[in-house]
């Protein structure tokens, strides 16, 4: 009679795969990719769009501003009012940019005369690059910490710093 080897008759317990070491590398890999990755800051500038309406538009004690400024390639021309009239027109110069400190230097004593006043229409030729556009914006928008300070009184009556210039911009013409 043949006897029946005792290794075999005992059965092995079946044995599990160790997953921790691979998820510790997977975490240590997942970190190294997050430490390693660049972030980029993504900035919006707001826009508004021009209303379309039939209805009649709200009565105003004061004339509009209506301070618009028409980017052509050769040169801006900034006018005011409706109809409108030429403030200033500002050349290319010999380098090729736009003359944008002299235009922030006009519109910062516009400013001062329209304290509540806060928005502009920008027609911009479509032949622009996006890069004139977004420095004729900052421009437009933004008071430099070397600008003279502006102060507007507020309802209480206390004078308020302004911080902006016409930070309301609107887009004519984008699709011309």
């Amino acid at each position: 009679m043949l006897k029946v080897p005792s290794a075999r008759k005992r059965k092995k317990p079946d044995e599990k795969l160790n997953l921790v070491p691979i998820m510790d590398s997977i975490f240590i890999f997942i970190f190294f990719l997050l430490m390693s990755a660049t972030f980029l800051k993504i900035y919006e500038v707001g826009s508004d769009v021009p209303i379309i309406s039939d209805a009649e538009p709200p009565k105003q004690d004061k004339e509009p501003l209506a301070l618009t400024l028409k980017i052509d390639v050769n040169e801006m021309t900034l006018s005011s009012g409706v109809p409108s009239k030429t403030i200033q027109t500002f050349a290319r110069q010999a380098d090729g940019m736009y003359d944008i400190a002299q235009l922030h230097t006009v519109l910062i004593d516009l400013k001062k005369r329209n304290l509540d006043e806060e928005t502009i229409i920008l027609e911009p030729a479509s032949e622009l690059t996006y890069e004139d556009i977004v420095k004729i914006m900052d421009a437009v928008r933004k008071l430099d910490k070397t600008d003279e300070a502006i102060y507007r009184p507020t309802k209480e009556g206390i004078d308020e710093k302004l911080k902006l210039l016409f930070s309301k911009i609107i887009f004519s013409n984008m699709m011309g």
